[in-house]
């Protein structure tokens, strides 16, 4: 039986460069729709990925305080 798969919007912010590591470390596929893009993927490959996008997000936001 396939996992189901789901969608999960970038929420902004997300950088080509962030975007890229996200495509390559995690089995996700990324889909282009009218409102923008989209990854899709099994729901714990998402939150992996959601994980990483705060973390990623947080360490950017600490850097600027300074």
């Amino acid at each position: 039986m396939e996992d189901d798969l789901y969608e999960m919007k970038l929420p902004n912010g997300v950088g080509e460069q962030m975007l890229a590591h996200v495509y390559e470390d995690f089995n996700v596929e990324l889909k282009q729709t009218e409102y923008g893009p989209k990854l899709l993927g099994t729901k714990e490959e998402l939150e992996k990925v959601q994980d990483y996008i705060v973390g990623e997000m947080k360490k950017r936001l600490e850097e600027l305080e300074k």
